[in-house]
């Protein structure tokens, strides 16, 4: 098969391509970045597969500065949903596998309890509901052949993330204040890539005309971001004191979801998964830091 990697130089772009790195797989996979597809641009990404055949796309592209879709809605929307619209027609019209990256910032976080995928979505800030516009625009135009996977806080050893960022403020100052009463789901992009790549040499998937199916994919648990400062800070023995805030001393353009945690039993049962716990995936992440 011929695979499309969408967000080259995303988080996960970078992880897939460092993934695919350790694994035998005999399928060839392209990475394109904004200058082979402009999602600014629906003609060109019109041109680009007027030009190019592929089996399978994976879209990692994405606006995500959450704060920033307050001030620049269009913006969110021309990224996260109407090239996204572009994107499933192509699919739908070529008859291309679409597996889509989507975030736990469609739910409004007023549940107690983990998100699963058929609960309603009721996004807070712009950017949830660019995604959410997105997921929808799949599912009407690639009733069949697609997969969206709902993800949460991403981090990698690639790009700016909640951990990178986190361990370079703890090496400049000597206490930090962090938000504790907001939860979610971490999830390590090398664990997400390699659920990707499994799903994508699944049998399952390699049928057609299944129906187009969500999923949630984050590493198993939910965390505060305080608790997740603190452990970060342990396994990367960094001496820095963490006060804990609540979210709205914290000042910020866009309403954040307080608790966006992600059910994993879907997949866990359709593909029969083990997922590594929040602490596992953050514990070998650190490890391979200090390298």
């Amino acid at each position: 098969m011929k695979i499309l990697v969408i967000g080259a130089n995303s988080q996960l772009g970078l992880s897939i391509k460092k993934v695919l790195n350790d694994l035998d797989i005999s399928d060839d996979y392209l990475f394109a970045g904004r200058d082979e597809i402009d999602f600014m641009n629906l003609d060109n990404i019109s041109r680009y597969f007027s030009e190019h055949e592929v089996d399978v796309i994976i879209n990692c592209s994405a606006f995500t500065n959450v704060d920033q879709a307050e001030q620049d809605e269009h913006l969110a929307n021309q990224l996260n949903h109407y090239a996204l619209k572009r994107l499933a027609y192509i699919s739908k019209r070529k008859q291309i596998k679409l597996i889509h990256i989507s975030t736990d910032y469609v739910f409004d976080g007023r549940e107690q309890r983990p998100y699963e995928e058929d609960d309603e979505t009721r996004p807070l800030n712009n950017y949830g509901k660019s995604k959410r516009a997105g997921e929808l625009a799949i599912l009407k135009a690639l009733p069949c052949n697609g997969i969206i996977i709902r993800t949460s806080s991403l981090y990698s050893e690639f790009g700016d993330n909640f951990v990178k960022k986190i361990l370079r403020l703890g090496s400049l100052e000597s206490e930090l204040n962090i938000v504790a009463d907001q939860y979610s789901s971490p999830t390590y992009c090398s664990d997400l890539a390699r659920i990707i790549i499994f799903i994508i040499n699944k049998d399952i998937f390699q049928k057609f005309n299944n129906q187009t199916q969500i999923y949630h994919y984050s590493n198993k648990g939910c965390v505060s971001w305080y608790d997740f400062t603190k452990k970060i800070f342990e396994l990367a023995e960094v001496n820095c004191i963490v006060n804990p805030i609540k979210s709205n001393e914290f000042n910020r353009a866009a309403t954040i979801p307080t608790n966006s945690s992600l059910s994993k039993d879907k997949i866990e049962k359709t593909l029969n998964l083990k997922i590594p716990k929040w602490e596992e995936s953050l514990t070998y992440f650190i490890q391979t830091l200090k390298l």
